[in-house]
């Protein structure tokens, strides 16, 4: 049976669907945050900030205003100074880089693997000089960087850790001994988004910061509310980056379905997997081995053609994202640190090739089909 068009505009994230499993329960908290007018540093922020400590298996959790905001907030925790430099990867989202160039630090660029999209920790070394005080990993589309691989070149070369984990809440990272840590926890400090979008999706921007240490912990407290520990009192350069009490409801309703919602997107990527297999002119996401996948994006790598396919889909009314088309080392607002195309071929390669399909929690396999069927049509044109 050939697939047909759906009745309904497909949607690239099914917000919509998702808040109506959950209304009841969510308009009655929210009504119960206005009734109360506690907008900021409502009692539901430390709440969530104590469920989501319990969920991650980390002793502190610290809310903010957002994730671009925790990541500035971590390098601003560490102490770093301006000519510091910090590596990370060029093919990610911008504000990975842009909060060390507003620190007045050096991103430091290292290509990524051209099956999990993250960073090569094998080139990481390579990098390293005596102005290097951080890596920067990030979990790309929903799975995480070879950690384990990272901690011990950080400890090696006494280097601190940032996870950008803004894409892969919920994720699991399995150590060769055995152990199993989520995704942001094991670091010196983790740093998520709750944009909308993300697994664990506020209705309005929201991020956090994630540690162990006691003393980071303190720190970034201060910072988020204008470096304050007492009121009026001022201990440290800080910033003004709360988490709204509404925000903090809709995230500490959300956490309990978010194991729920991870294993959706997973049943959707293995059903799009199952679609896709045997075209030889794509390639499926690959799963690294110490990584749970939670699959943020669906991303395909396209071999040839990758604009073309894109606009077919297009116009069958499928929606898809390219992420990312342009590394940031050749952006136009990082030329000045001396890169220049060619420098990270395989990040260059993946933004001429990747496309991103719908990927949420409420896929239907009816959907799914005619996306499947619709993407093979456009390759074989």
């Amino acid at each position: 049976m050939i697939p047909q068009p759906p009745t309904e505009q497909i949607a690239m994230v099914d917000l919509q669907t998702q808040y109506q499993k959950i209304k009841t329960e969510l308009d009655r908290a929210m009504q119960a945050v206005i009734d109360s007018t506690q907008f900021i540093n409502g009692r539901p922020v430390s709440q969530f900030a104590r469920n989501l400590e319990k969920y991650l298996g980390v002793s502190h959790v610290i809310p903010c205003a957002n994730g671009t905001d925790a990541l500035q907030i971590a390098l601003m925790a560490l102490g770093l100074q301006p000519g510091d430099e910090v590596i990370t990867t060029p093919f990610t989202f911008v504000a990975t880089a842009e909060v060390i160039a507003l620190l007045g630090l050096v991103p430091v660029f290292v290509d990524v693997h051209p099956d999990t999209f993250n960073i090569d920790e094998t080139k990481v070394e390579a990098a390293i000089t005596p102005k290097t005080r951080c890596i920067i990993p990030v979990h790309l589309f929903g799975q995480g960087a070879n950690m384990e691989a990272l901690m011990d070149i950080a400890g090696r070369h006494e280097l601190f850790v940032v996870e950008d984990n803004a894409q892969a809440i919920g994720a699991d990272f399995h150590f060769s001994d055995g152990r199993t840590q989520k995704l942001g926890g094991i670091g010196h400090i983790g740093c998520t988004s709750f944009f909308p979008s993300k697994n664990l999706g506020a209705y309005g921007d929201g991020g956090a910061l994630f540690t162990n240490d006691p003393v980071l912990a303190d720190k970034i407290t201060m910072i988020v509310n204008h470096g304050m520990k007492e009121r009026y009192y001022h201990d440290e350069i800080g910033v003004n980056s709360r988490l709204d009490t509404l925000q903090a409801v809709v995230l500490d309703i959300k956490l309990p379905h978010l194991d729920g919602y991870n294993a959706a997107r997973q049943a959707a990527a293995a059903y799009y997997d199952k679609g896709f297999s045997g075209n030889s002119q794509l390639a499926i996401p690959v799963r690294a081995p110490f990584s749970t996948h939670v699959f943020h994006q669906y991303t395909l790598l396209i071999d040839e053609g990758r604009d073309q396919v894109k606009a077919h889909l297009q116009d069958a009314g499928i929606p898809t994202g390219v992420y990312y088309p342009v590394p940031l080392h050749i952006q136009k607002a990082y030329r000045g640190y001396g890169y220049r195309e060619g420098d990270f071929p395989v990040s260059e390669m993946l933004a001429q090739k990747v496309l991103s399909l719908p990927m949420h929690s409420e896929m239907e396999p009816e959907i799914q089909d005619y996306i499947i069927q619709q993407l093979h049509k456009a390759l074989s044109l």
